[in-house]
């Protein structure tokens, strides 16, 4: 029952210290880091969209629209 007592005292002060030290520690990631990781998304996101958007409005669609009204026109 000591052993055990002991063993549970040594970790809650463990636990302690953990904590204690989380807490005092200053170091921190700023709102302005994070605004630009944001913004960083953002545009990077928009960039990507207006591509595909261009790539499936232009060359994509135009052919897929064709192959399937050679698809359907069959007469024979």
């Amino acid at each position: 029952m000591r052993k055990w007592l002991k063993s549970i005292k040594k970790k809650s002060v463990s636990v302690g210290v953990t904590v204690k030290n989380a807490l005092a520690n200053r170091r921190g990631e700023g709102f302005v880091d994070t605004a630009v990781k944001i913004l960083m998304a953002v545009v990077i996101g928009a960039l990507l969209l207006g591509g595909l958007y261009l790539l499936f409005s232009g060359t994509i669609l135009p052919t897929l629209t064709q192959r399937i009204r050679e698809m359907f026109n069959y007469q024979g």
